[in-house]
């Protein structure tokens, strides 16, 4: 059995996180890992119905301690409900978002304490459950939005929100440079994809 892997993709909103894991997912699978996809908020019955309301764009009055208790009740339930049991069978687990997305929006975004978070979290996950591997597709947030659109709550918030937002990205990058891959998500789909197998190739030491 192959060693089981925990990946995670980070990005601002438009970065191309959807489709850049698809491509991921099937490159493992083709290499033959035993591949599991899965999405914060939700990835959990539980899960889902809290990402409902999170990103629901009309709870405007949703307080930032409500938003930051939500999101963390939501990874309580998809890392033993999923993640852990996942691990424990020897997959590759890729998960569409996790911590660094509460540090980069809840932390940089809104204020919040970094080491709060840090706390909170792992006492949820009861443990430090760190990805093996995170990528991080890099995109200029005003470019991001033209690209994805302004939809949910989240999405809805101001561009100097996300600019802090992604600074929160790169400063974690630059703060853990042996777990983030990052990829400049400017560029084609294609070329993008190219480069994350290139990385792919080189972490999980696959042959060409």
């Amino acid at each position: 059995m192959k060693k089981s892997f925990f990946m995670t993709f980070e990005g601002t909103e438009g970065s191309g996180k959807s489709t850049q894991i698809k491509v991921a997912a099937d490159y493992l699978t083709a290499k033959g890992y035993k591949v599991q996809v899965l999405r914060e908020p939700g990835g959990t019955r539980i899960g889902e119905a809290i990402r409902e309301v999170i990103l629901n764009k009309d709870f405007t009055e949703m307080t930032q301690e409500t938003e930051l208790l939500l999101y963390l009740a939501a990874r309580a339930q998809i890392v033993r409900e999923q993640i852990l049991p996942a691990i424990k069978k020897g997959m590759v687990v890729i998960c569409d978002r996790y911590e660094d997305s509460t540090l980069a929006y809840q932390g940089f975004g809104r204020g919040f304490n970094q080491a709060t978070i840090k706390n909170v979290s792992a006492m949820i996950v009861r443990g430090k459950l760190i990805p093996n591997l995170t990528v991080l597709l890099n995109i200029d947030p005003g470019l991001g939005m033209k690209r994805g659109g302004r939809h949910d709550r989240m999405e809805r918030e101001s561009l100097i929100f996300h600019r802090r937002v992604q600074k929160g990205f790169l400063k974690l990058a630059k703060q853990n440079p042996k777990r983030f891959m990052v990829l400049d998500s400017s560029k084609s789909r294609e070329e993008v994809a190219a480069n994350l197998r290139k990385g792919l190739d080189r972490v999980f030491k696959l042959e060409k």
